[in-house]
């Protein structure tokens, strides 16, 4: 595994497995990633303060602070941290509470390290290849602006707080205007992956029209296409 774009990143594990923290250290650092561990919910949210990491590799299921409130924590501080949440197989409704939260993405117990590896890259790749670039990068949809290159948003000139997904999701539909997306679609163009849970995207939607339409229950811009998938609706006031 090449360890080029990894070097120089930081990923707290965050794990009251031991075993699990070991391994998943193990492969990251091969993969060129350096590596913070925490024991449990709390130590985790003390390491993050002590030092921002690039990623959070996040346990649901932990004794005192568990990953849903962790991550719910993260979320007011940190809107922009990646979250991977580490989930029990099986466990459905934890892992869409998870991504309801802010998780931007989750793998499941019992996971391949390798899956987890490429999964943060894929996730990581988005921050790395986000620098600002010469040409304009602004899309605008009336009081909706955001800038690809500074990974900025906001909305009647106010920011709108965006996890790392919910900005790839908007900026990659605002560019693409009118058409309909699969969720199928939406896995492979934002999430860098052919297959997987679709519920992911249709979480990851109904979060970001929370965020950018005036009434979410009736959205202008973010609109449904009943049985294919979603499109993007330009004009909404």
């Amino acid at each position: 595994m090449s360890s080029v774009a990894a070097v120089g990143q930081l990923v707290l594990v965050v794990d009251d497995d031991q075993t699990v923290s070991d391994v998943v250290r193990r492969y990251l650092e091969q993969a060129g990633y350096d590596v913070v561990l925490a024991a449990d919910g709390a130590d985790g949210l003390v390491a993050v303060a002590a030092r921002r990491p690039d990623l959070v590799v996040l346990d649901l299921m932990m004794p005192g602070i568990d990953g849903i409130e962790v991550c719910r924590r993260l979320r007011k501080q940190l809107p922009d941290l990646p979250v991977i949440m580490l989930t029990a197989l099986g466990d459905e409704a934890d892992r869409v509470l998870g991504l309801e939260v802010g998780a931007d993405d989750y793998v499941t117990k019992p996971f391949s390290p390798r899956e987890l590896v490429l999964r943060i890259r894929s996730v990581l790749r988005r921050v790395v290849c986000a620098e600002p670039a010469p040409e304009p990068t602004t899309l605008a949809d009336g009081a909706l602006v955001i800038d690809t290159g500074r990974r900025t948003a906001t909305l009647d000139g106010e920011p709108l707080a965006l996890t790392l997904r919910e900005f790839d999701l908007l900026a990659f539909l605002m560019a693409n205007p009118g058409r309909v997306w699969t969720r199928s679609d939406l896995l492979d163009k934002v999430w860098g992956w052919g297959v997987g849970d679709q519920s992911t995207v249709t979480v990851h939607v109904r979060r970001l029209r929370e965020k950018v339409e005036r009434n979410p229950k009736a959205p202008a811009r973010i609109l449904t296409a009943w049985g294919r998938g979603y499109r993007y609706e330009t004009g909404a006031s």
